[in-house]
């Protein structure tokens, strides 16, 4: 039995997909640690590739605020199953109150949470990437056709383009 990788990208090609993917998935669980456990929430991103910046808006109350202030290094996982599309971002976070970019990047999905964008608990979470991965697959119905091709032929799948890199 052969094993076919998957296409490797470039460092540049991963990164150029990697903000792509993410900014087009914008729901990611964002993971960070406790000094015990890690704890995963999701969150709703805004994804700024000049400023090479992640934004969420958050609570001022929380876990997540305290954990970032201790231990500044998280994470960041976007999955879009249907495409087969999956996208970490790692990097170290901050926890500011700075009102402009917070109105900024309002949008109508905050409103969920607050009422408008003058709340005074809202915060910004911004995470400057360090690193990213991505595995960018065949959607679905592809997906179980070339796993059944390889378990026919005896030979791996080609399951898409895969890479890391440093941001």
């Amino acid at each position: 039995m052969t094993t076919e990788h998957a296409d490797r990208l470039s460092p540049a090609e991963t990164e150029d997909k990697i903000w792509k993917l993410a900014g087009d998935i914008r729901i990611c669980m964002f993971t960070t640690w406790s000094g015990s456990e890690q704890h995963s929430r999701p969150l709703s991103a805004t994804l700024d590739r000049d400023a090479h910046a992640v934004y969420f808006l958050v609570d001022q109350s929380g876990h997540k605020n305290d954990e970032i202030a201790q231990f500044p290094e998280v994470s960041c996982a976007f999955v879009d199953k249907g495409a087969n599309n999956y996208v970490v971002i790692a990097g170290e976070a901050t926890v500011t109150n700075d009102r402009a970019k917070i109105k900024d990047i309002w949008n109508d999905f905050a409103k969920a949470w607050w009422e408008d964008e003058n709340d005074p608990s809202i915060r910004l979470l911004t995470v400057k990437p360090s690193r990213g991965e991505l595995w960018d697959g065949p959607n679905g119905p592809v997906a179980m056709a070339k796993l059944a091709f390889a378990a026919a032929t005896g030979k791996g799948p080609d399951m898409g383009e895969s890479g890391k890199t440093r941001m």
